[in-house]
């Protein structure tokens, strides 16, 4: 069946998620297709993260509901893949590089097992796909944390995810590898038709692969392509204030949000790449 036939492998109806007296998000209604690059952005505390917690499981919903994969959240994990938010590893860390990549494979199952050769080789290829070959067998504890990122992206990526959530992959990341690791998860979902929920606080390093936008701020949302949610019309009416959204020698540069957005639009003043360059 064609991918874009296929059944989405994330929905919202009317999904809300609030704490007390605080929405974060709600009436949030969202199919995502089959490979499509969904970016999730806001200023810090907005409830990007809190919508990827929604879709493991992690989070109830105040309101509406959310399929995965056909599934209620947290009951299609081996269908998921998860990177989460960059925690440095301790140095006493038992694990090697390759051996934090096989719990991608088995790390559902209790009790140590022989790898069968297949296993092993999916292993292989996943580390070379994020160019962490070269210390496979390295204690994970002692590698920098760009490193370990890579690692946990090839984590996610072994088992051969129908959706792949990602909270903030490419920090601690230098501008090279940011580009290498943006083009894996490019790759999976064009070869394989893997949804990408993509988590981020500027648009700019993954402008070209984003098909849409769910920029969230202040209990409200907004949901289409780049072209359409970044213009000054479209955050004035989000933030219920003046926001100007300029182009800037090939960079998003959003001025006058809110105090509580003052780390989103940072983000985006100091980023590189061109805004039109979405498809």
């Amino acid at each position: 069946m064609p991918v874009n036939q296929l059944p989405s492998p994330l929905t919202a109806e009317g999904a809300a998620v609030a704490f007390g007296d605080r929405v974060l998000w709600s009436g949030l209604d969202l199919a995502v297709a089959p490979g499509e690059f969904l970016a999730v952005l806001g200023a810090n505390g907005a409830g990007k993260s809190t919508f990827l917690k929604a879709a493991l499981g992690q989070q109830p919903l105040s309101a509406g509901s959310m399929s995965v994969v056909g599934r209620a959240p947290g009951q299609a994990n081996r269908a998921v893949g998860y990177v989460p938010q960059q925690k440095s590893m301790g140095a006493a860390t038992p694990l090697r590089a390759r051996d934090l990549v096989a719990l991608g494979i088995d790390g559902d199952r209790f009790g140590l097992r022989p790898r069968r050769r297949a296993d092993r080789d999916r292993i292989d290829e996943a580390l070379a796909a994020v160019g962490a070959t070269a210390y496979a067998d390295a204690p994970i504890g002692l590698l920098s944390g760009g490193e370990q990122q890579r690692v946990r992206i090839a984590q996610a990526l072994v088992g051969g995810p129908e959706l792949l959530l990602c909270d903030e992959p490419l920090l601690s990341l230098d501008l090279g590898h940011q580009r290498a690791v943006s083009a894996v998860i490019d790759r999976r979902r064009r070869e394989h038709g893997t949804a990408v929920v993509f988590v981020t606080h500027e648009i700019n390093p993954v402008l070209d692969l984003v098909d849409r936008v769910l920029y969230i701020a202040g209990g409200r949302h907004r949901i289409g392509t780049p072209a359409e949610v970044f213009t000054s019309e479209s955050l004035s009416d989000l933030y219920g204030t003046p926001v100007d959204v300029f182009t800037v020698r090939g960079r998003i540069v959003v001025v006058g949000t809110p105090e509580h957005a003052t780390e989103a639009a940072r983000g985006h003043d100091h980023s590189h790449a061109a805004t039109g360059a979405h498809r």
